[in-house]
């Protein structure tokens, strides 16, 4: 191995080019074998980079370079061989040195395009085709990264030279070369999709940063992209038209949504960043209404023809996605979302596209309501299929979430455009759309391997209790105020006309109690819980209304249907396989049907809904499920007993056959003492109501509506294997609920909506001293933490206290705990140099912390004050000196450096932590299955009362205590409704001070009940 490397470097100094290329390659593939080649890399740099070489061995070197980690000086010696080769009369070469940019460190990047930005320029201009495109390929995708914006913050030529830039780049998609104007292209689009999707906050290249005026600089360049491309969108077109079709794909795209942004009015809202600022305005064409449907228009009928003509599957997708985002500006056409939902659905037949089935369905599904409403129905049934094709549960759950919220606004619509006169279409009602025939074989079989039913019965009663909600006011236009508004539509007659979907709901699912689920409840909890709600609106109880007491046709007729659908499931109680379901039935059903109703001529009938009730009360009190996959069945017991008091009291009848079973119950020897001595109170009080009949209130109550049971289980006293599979279900279906629902605005609508009152504009830390006060060099430093990807940054600021100019000085960053680089490298080192006195210098560096301890970091300045002192007189060899003084690199001795160690830096631990939204109902339920060790006792003061009252921190508590300051000032009963959890892998694992601090806190707060449940 060592002979091999000593050939390769011996090839690499030598002049022969061929050589040199070899050399490279073998490198390449020793690299790729996981060797390690920082000695080759070094030679290349020194031999190939800095000095004159050939276009091959220039790429290969940068190849090499991008493989390996480079020190600082290595880095100093490439940013150098960078710069002389951008003025190198081969255009090759020069390509070459702009196609490295991408690669090089943050924190020389910028400094590198500001000192060349001429050279870069003028690459523009080159007559090279190959130079040209990779300008405009690398500046694409370097000039939007965070840490170039940031630097233009401070440089004003700065940003004037990169906004010239783009502008060359948006010039570049009419080049006359394919392969420069389909990179133009890609690099323009880049610059949308990163503009709509990326986090607002603070990330810049491999490093935080904490100043928000990079989204006004952004904001800018995409403002000036738009009006470029809406301004030549007809030559643009004509020229996407002569481009080879596999490179169509490109240029979709960047024409959709420069289009749309001016159709859509959202190109007002990304100017308003940047209207308050010093940059300099961008000259508009104010473009009406009629202009910008013919311009969206255009597009689109330039697009159209690809949908049924190309052969290549991505590019269908492509343009049939585009187009639907097309379809939902103001004026657009129905026919342009069902021209391109058709084109994607027949994709899904086609075997090259059949790993990506799921961003078919979510893109059909996402896009449904673009459609009419026939067409909406039509597609209904098929997508339902679809979605129960899907392997990916995210995928799956997404898509079924769409799928259920479709239907009841298909219902929804249908029904109000009824009652205002319009033609009634068949099969919009929920029956009739999930009447099909393998949905219905999966809700009507008994015993299922496939969760899918469950999903789908879970999915559609959270949306029934969603569309119970306020719907969400939004003040933009777009895809979600269709459906909010078709919604708001079929709502706005009455404020309970949700409940009429609801009540379809409740029919299609009804099969669900008979199912055998090896345990699961939580889809049929779902189910009862609904049907509890709708009894209660309803009033079942007291039968149905009559129209002289007020009642509407449409009320009489809902009412009417819900309880035959009472006695339908009362019928089905003998049918039910589990004894937990059958309990928890009977109290469903129990609790608000009408017993006045019941003919008494029926009463020795066995299908009398009554005798069916206690027949069922009988079943569960004599034979309870003692299986090992169940747990807590005294939880069944209690429930139809306390359904045997309310029924007892409210009905004679009813008491009469119910004392008979509970003086057998008493009796028998099922009964533990407990649920003897209950099953006496039961009898006395159904007795004393018999003999008082005016006092029936001494046995039951109204109706609440609730439904208090759950499929939730301590996982610490009770392991099952099916309550793990629930929470995991009512995970993901609350997780797709919200995410359709309720959707957290992303941050640039919050800018765009809220501006200086978002929470986004976060205040700068304040800065730490890391120096002495006589220190020649003067350190300041803060940091900023993202919880969520476990990552923090540490900024520093240089100032040289000193009367002359320090020309290096070198930055090292160590570590102490569980931090590593983001980089990946070993150590961080930043060279600084030419530090003038009193002038600031900023440097950064970027951590990833992969456990909650607790960690510091240690800050070392190096500073050489005979650095250069050299003199050329030193050296015997002119030609030696000429060649040095080429390279730049004469007099680079550095001498013996003067060491200031600094402070160390902290990083609090309470920075590492992330609550986690929990009820205090669900805090206490997985509280027990945490890990504790022993306790802690912390002093705290309560100030206030209720909900208000707060724990202050007194003098001599514990340190980590002390750090806790969040949580001084915020309600009790908001502090220990969170779980402590970490980020970056480690979950729920804690650190054994902060668990048994947060333990602490909650058993103090059981000593104050009343803070929990005010």
């Amino acid at each position: 191995m060592d002979i091999l490397l000593a050939q390769i470097q011996a090839d690499l100094r030598s002049n022969d080019a061929l050589r040199q290329s070899g050399a490279l390659l073998q490198a390449l593939q020793q690299s790729a074998a996981g060797r390690d080649i920082s000695v080759i890399a070094k030679s290349a740099v020194e031999e190939i980079v800095l000095s004159p070489a050939s276009a091959v061995s220039k790429k290969l070197a940068f190849d090499l370079i991008r493989n390996t980690r480079l020190t600082a000086d290595l880095w100093e010696v490439v940013c150098a061989g960078i710069r002389n080769d951008l003025s190198f009369h081969d255009p090759d070469v020069t390509a070459a040195a702009v196609s490295i940019l991408a690669a090089l460190p943050s924190h020389r990047l910028g400094i590198l395009i500001s000192d060349c930005s001429k050279e870069i320029s003028s690459c523009f201009d080159s007559v090279s085709q190959n130079l040209r495109f990779a300008t405009t390929e690398t500046l694409g995708s370097v000039l939007a990264r965070d840490d170039l914006v940031t630097l233009c913050e401070n440089n004003f030529n700065l940003l004037d030279k990169v906004s010239y830039w783009w502008k060359r780049i948006g010039q570049n998609m009419l080049d006359s070369a394919d392969a420069v104007s389909k990179v133009a292209f890609e690099s323009v689009g880049r610059l949308f999709q990163e503009y709509e999707s990326k986090k607002m906050s603070r990330l810049a290249g491999d490093k935080l940063v904490d100043s928000e005026n990079s989204v006004a600089i952004r904001s800018y360049w995409v403002s000036s992209m738009v009006e470029f491309v809406w301004r030549k969108r007809n030559a643009l077109m004509s020229r996407s038209l002569i481009i080879p079709v596999e490179s169509f794909r490109a240029t979709v795209h960047p024409l959709v949504y420069a289009v749309k942004a001016v159709a859509s009015g959202s190109l007002e809202m990304i100017e308003k960043f940047y209207m308050s600022s010093r940059m300099a305005k961008i000259e508009k064409n104010v473009s009406s209404n009629a202009e910008r449907l013919v311009g969206v228009s255009d597009v689109v009928s330039h697009l159209a023809p690809f949908l049924n003509s190309s052969l290549d599957p991505a590019l269908i997708f492509e343009v049939g996605v585009n187009m639907l985002y097309l379809a939902d500006v103001p004026g657009g056409k129905p026919e342009w979302a069902s021209a391109s939902i058709i084109a994607i659905l027949t994709l899904w037949d086609r075997q090259e596209f059949s790993s990506a089935r799921e961003s078919i369905v979510r893109a059909v599904v996402t896009n449904i309501h673009l459609l009419d409403l026939s067409m909406q129905v039509s597609l209904f049934k098929r997508l339902l299929l679809m979605v129960r094709n899907l392997r990916a549960e995210s995928d799956r759950m997404h898509a079924l979430a769409c799928i259920c919220r479709t239907a009841l606004c298909v219902d929804l619509f249908a029904k109000e455009s009824v009652r205002r006169g319009q033609k009634p279409l068949p099969g919009t009602d929920v029956i009739s759309l999930f009447e099909e025939a393998r949905i219905k074989d999966d809700l009507n079989i008994v015993s299922s391997k496939s969760l899918f039913r469950e999903e789908l019965v879970a999915m559609l009663v959270e949306s029934c209790f969603q569309l119970s909600l306020p719907l969400p006011e939004l003040k933009s236009s777009g895809m979600e105020s269709r459906v909010i508004g078709a919604l708001a539509y079929g709502t706005g007659y009455g404020a309970l006309n949700w409940t009429e979907p609801a009540l379809e709901v409740v029919e299609v699912c009804k099969p669900c109690v008979k199912w055998d689920c090896e345990g699961r409840t939580y889809a049929i909890d779902c189910y009862l819980k609904l049907l509890v709600r709708l009894c209660h609106i309803y009033d079942t109880r007291g039968g149905v209304k009559r129209v002289k007491d007020g009642a509407s046709q449409d009320q009489i007729l809902n009412e009417t249907r819900l309880q035959n659908l009472q006695r339908e499931l009362v019928k089905a109680l003998p049918e039910v396989n589990s004894p937990r379901v059958c309990a928890r039935l009977i109290w469903s059903i129990a609790e608000h049907v009408n017993l006045e109703g019941l003919d008494p001529l029926l009463a020795d009938d066995p299908d009398d809904p009554l005798n069916i009730i206690v027949s069922s009360i009988h079943k569960v009190l004599f034979n309870p499920d003692l299986s090992a996959a169940t747990t807590n069945s005294l939880q069944d017991v209690q429930a139809v007993l306390l359904c045997a008091q309310r029924l007892g009291s409210r009905h004679a009848r009813a008491g009469q056959l119910l004392t008979k079973e509970l003086e057998d119950y008493r009796n028998d020897n099922a009964a533990d003492s407990v649920n003897k001595h209950q099953t006496r109170l039961i009898l006395q009080r159904i007795k004393y109501v018999q003999n008082h009949p005016e006092s029936k209130w001494a046995g039951f109550s109204e109706a609440s509506g609730d439904y208090p049971f759950s499929h939730h289980k301590l996982t610490v006293q009770f392991y099952d294997a099916s309550a793990a599979q629930d929470r995991k279900l009512e995970g993901l279906v609350h997780k797709a609920i919200l995410e359709l629902w309720r959707p957290n605005p992303s941050e640039l609508t919050l800018l765009l909506t809220k501006r200086n009152d978002s929470a986004l504009l976060k205040v700068p830390p304040n800065a730490v001293t890391l120096t002495g006060s006589s220190d020649p060099c003067y350190i300041e430093a803060y940091h900023l933490t993202d919880s969520n990807d476990g990552r923090i940054t540490l900024h520093l600021k240089v100032l040289n206290m000193t009367e002359i100019e320090l020309s290096r000085v070198d930055i090292k960053v160590g570590l102490s705990g569980p931090l590593v680089y983001m980089d990946g490298s070993l150590q961080a080192v930043r060279q600084l140099r030419s530090l003038a006195s009193q002038e600031p210098v900023w440097c950064s560096v970027t951590l990833a912390v992969s456990s909650f301890e607790r960690c510091a970091l240690w800050v070392q300045v190096m500073y050489y004050p005979y650095f250069g002192a050299g003199d050329p007189d030193d050296y015997d060899d002119e030609d030696y000196v000429n060649i040095m003084r080429h390279n730049g690199t004469l007099n680079q001795d550095a001498g013996d450096p003067v060491i200031l160690r600094c402070q160390p830096y902290k990083i609090p631990l309470t920075e590492l932590l992330l609550p986690h939204k929990i009820s205090p109902v669900e805090y206490f339920r997985l509280w027990p299955s945490l890990p504790a060790i022993i306790e802690y006792t912390g002093a705290y003061t309560y100030e206030g009362s209720g909900s208000t009252a707060t724990a202050a921190q007194q003098y001599g508590a514990s340190p980590f205590l002390s750090g806790l300051k969040s949580l001084s000032s915020k309600p009790f009963h908001k502090v220990c409704s969170h779980i402590i959890r970490t980020v970056a892998g480690f979950q729920t694992f804690l650190s054994e001070t902060a668990m048994l601090c947060c333990k602490d806190l909650v058993r103090r707060l059981l000593r104050h009940d009343d803070i929990w449940f005010q």
